[in-house]
């Protein structure tokens, strides 16, 4: 008897040790789920300026001349439309300019990449209400005579979707690059032993906002993606009711995808002018498994 009790206790014991454990692994969790979230750059001003005006980019201000990002006005005039172009969680604005090269050899656009809070120099600290914030007042600061394209990318596919959801008259086309429906459904991926749903402050809810959103929604996913696997791209794809394309990099990680041809832009902005989804491949579902065959970038075969 002594000897079931001892054993008792044993068991006791560690079920306490292990669930104190989980619980302090799961309060640190969520207290530093920010500091693992966002990794901004801390460049100094004087170095990104040094970088920025070597590809001709200028610093993008606001009304009241606070810092917001960086522009490329196109060569060509008048512009055919504008891009915003939204990063993802680490780096900064500026290491996006791959974008604006693509965008502006296959098209005349205008190209912003918008700097979040706490990044590059910019004031503030990164948060979905901040990042949100700052992306609806860099739109305000766009030309309303002028129609504007969004670019997110990683995290910033959250942000692309908010603003195409509660913007959807100012929003002419959207491109998705290695996208998810939610965060939430990420970190649970991540951390299948914990609570995300409880523990997640920073939600971005992308299927939810895209419902008020119906433009073109074009969507680029990396097959080997560790970091936001396809399926929650492909989860947000499918659930999405207006015109519609996807592209596929099936050998491309999370880091690789944006590093797509310059065929594969062209054929993004054919599909952004098909403004009313007249074609009927525009709301065709691509999955990379049916009739439609892509190559490494997504563009047809």
């Amino acid at each position: 008897m002594r000897r079931k009790g001892s054993f008792g206790r044993k068991v006791a014991y560690a079920a306490i040790i292990v669930t104190g454990v989980y619980l302090i692994l799961g309060l640190g969790l969520t207290l530093a789920q920010r500091k693992l979230l966002y990794f901004p750059c801390k460049s100094s001003t004087a170095s990104s300026q040094t970088v920025a005006a070597h590809y001709d980019f200028e610093a993008w201000r606001d009304s009241t001349g606070q810092f917001i990002g960086w522009k490329r006005l196109s060569r060509s005039a008048p512009a055919q439309g504008q891009v915003l172009v939204l990063h993802g969680n680490a780096g900064c604005a500026l290491d996006r300019i791959m974008y604006a090269d693509a965008l502006q050899r296959s098209a005349s656009f205008d190209v912003y990449l918008l700097e979040y809070p706490g990044y590059d120099g910019r004031r503030g600290s990164p948060s979905e209400a901040t990042l949100f914030a700052a992306a609806a007042a860099g739109l305000g600061q766009m030309n309303t005579a002028c129609e504007v394209f969004l670019i997110g990318e990683s995290l910033g596919t959250g942000v692309a979707a908010y603003l195409a959801g509660t913007h959807p008259k100012r929003i002419t086309g959207v491109l998705l690059i290695a996208p998810y429906n939610n965060l939430t459904a990420v970190a649970q991926h991540h951390l299948p032993i914990f609570p995300a749903r409880l523990m997640l402050w920073d939600k971005y809810r992308s299927d939810h906002y895209l419902k008020s959103y119906h433009g073109p929604l074009a969507m680029l996913l990396a097959g080997r993606d560790d970091v936001i696997p396809s399926e929650f791209g492909r989860r947000l794809f499918q659930q999405y009711a207006g015109p519609k394309r996807l592209w596929e990099s099936p050998e491309a990680d999370h880091d690789g995808v944006a590093q797509a041809k310059l065929e594969f832009w062209r054929e993004v902005i054919e599909f952004w002018e098909q403004r009313d989804g007249d074609d009927k491949q525009n709301n065709e579902t691509t999955d990379g498994h049916g009739a439609q065959s892509r190559n490494q970038f997504g563009t047809r075969k």
